[in-house]
């Protein structure tokens, strides 16, 4: 294989592969407006919007219909391995469309690429979009710039692009696809576990883990052996200390912000181990656990006193209660401790607060090593798709089976 190079607009590429426009490789279409007018009519179909569309998936949750005339329909009725190119919003976002529907189309904030000839592959062609506008940025100001940033059609045709000879293609959408499958097995790993964790929390907080028969309370059945008690004497909660930029300290405690650290000081005012609730914005409700000593900022509760029941368990708890619920205002919801600090909650004694924290933890723990492996993936995947486009990898060589 020759390793000769030649020096392009959009880069330097392999004297094998070809550059040219897009509209050399495919044919393209754009879809029906959408207005009160062509809604109206007896050939209700369904249609694709761009919140349909994200980088090589779509979402069909919530699919559209409106009025197609037939002609329409021969016209803009989607086939197997057409690109579903987005005109607005995110400029170029790109899904590739497998036939999930049948007979669907498109609306006219989608351009539809079909492959023509044999100069393309539909799944490299999705990836190669997503590197050029997403990762490498090289349409950056190629679209019409108006009020609304769009990319016509005349302006897709006329972007360039990377063609490397077609089992080429094919091979390096076989690797991206790969690694695109393993983030896709990571996610449901992480949906499963979810689901999991919150049948889970329901359960052993109304039926405990020891079988007791139940006694009916005014907060319904609980095991025999616990007791119902106001919040505030479950977990009292403080709100947060004021911090200013000016006022962060080189040290080794971590300020909490309301979901990470956002800097380090050499005061902690919680001592671990530590249980917060995000006091107000859009993570209003959110329960934090705090393994170290911390100091607590003022978007934050925390919580002052454990009346000796178990932290992990408190947060737990804190979560199957979802807070959420409390929240007040609506340009910056806020959380204020007073408004549920009175509300019952039931609770067992702290050998098996203990316990329920542990079966939790291990539920949580597997969706933690899910995540991680789902990021590693998404790194590998985002490394991948930039040397594959740019050829700093080759894989003419490689067998893909």
């Amino acid at each position: 294989m020759s390793t000769q190079t030649q020096q392009t607009e959009i880069g330097e590429f392999p004297a094998t592969w070809s550059v040219d426009r897009v509209d050399s490789a495919f044919d393209i279409q754009q879809g029906k407006q959408v207005s009160k007018k062509n809604r109206d009519g007896d050939h209700q179909r369904p249609f694709l919007r761009t919140k349909n569309v994200f980088w090589n998936r779509l979402d069909l949750t919530d699919l559209d219909e409106m009025h197609f005339s037939e002609a329409e329909q021969a016209r803009l009725q989607l086939r197997t391995n057409d690109l579903l190119v987005c005109e607005g919003g995110s400029i170029g976002r790109t899904a590739l469309w497998n036939n999930e529907v049948e007979g669907c189309l498109y609306q006219n904030h989608l351009h539809r690429l079909r492959v023509k000839g044999q100069k393309a592959d539909a799944q490299f062609s999705v990836y190669w979009l997503w590197y050029a506008f997403d990762v490498a940025k090289l349409y950056f100001g190629r679209g019409n710039v108006t009020t609304i940033p769009n990319l016509s059609q005349s302006k897709l045709a006329e972007l360039p692009m990377a063609f490397p000879p077609l089992p080429e293609q094919k091979k390096i959408a076989h690797i991206l696809s790969t690694v695109q499958r393993a983030i896709e097995a990571q996610e449901r790993i992480i949906q499963t576990t979810t689901e999991l964790k919150k049948a889970l929390m329901h359960k052993l907080f109304t039926e405990g883990l020891r079988g007791e028969p139940q006694k009916q309370t005014e907060i319904g059945p609980i095991p025999e052996s616990w007791e119902v008690v106001p919040f505030d004497k479950f977990a009292t909660l403080q709100r947060g200390y004021d911090l200013r930029k000016q006022d962060f300290r080189e040290g080794p405690v971590p300020v909490i912000g309301a979901t990470q650290v956002i800097g380090y000081h050499d005061t902690a005012n919680v001592k671990a181990p530590g249980v917060t609730v995000v006091r107000s914005g859009s993570s209003a409700g959110k329960a934090l656990y705090i393994e170290e000593d911390f100091w607590a900022h003022n978007v934050l509760l925390y919580v002052k006193d454990f009346h000796g029941n178990v932290p992990k368990f408190v947060y737990y708890k804190i979560m199957a209660l979802d807070l959420t619920q409390y929240k007040q205002g609506v340009a910056v919801p806020t959380l204020n401790r007073n408004t549920f600090r009175t509300i019952e909650v039931s609770v067992p004694a702290p050998k098996e607060q203990q316990q329920i924290a542990d079966a939790l933890d291990s539920v949580e723990r597997k969706c933690a090593v899910a995540e991680r492996k789902k990021a590693e993936l998404q790194d590998l995947f985002r490394t991948l798709l930039h040397e594959l486009m740019t050829a700093k990898i080759r894989v003419h060589n490689v067998a893909i089976k």
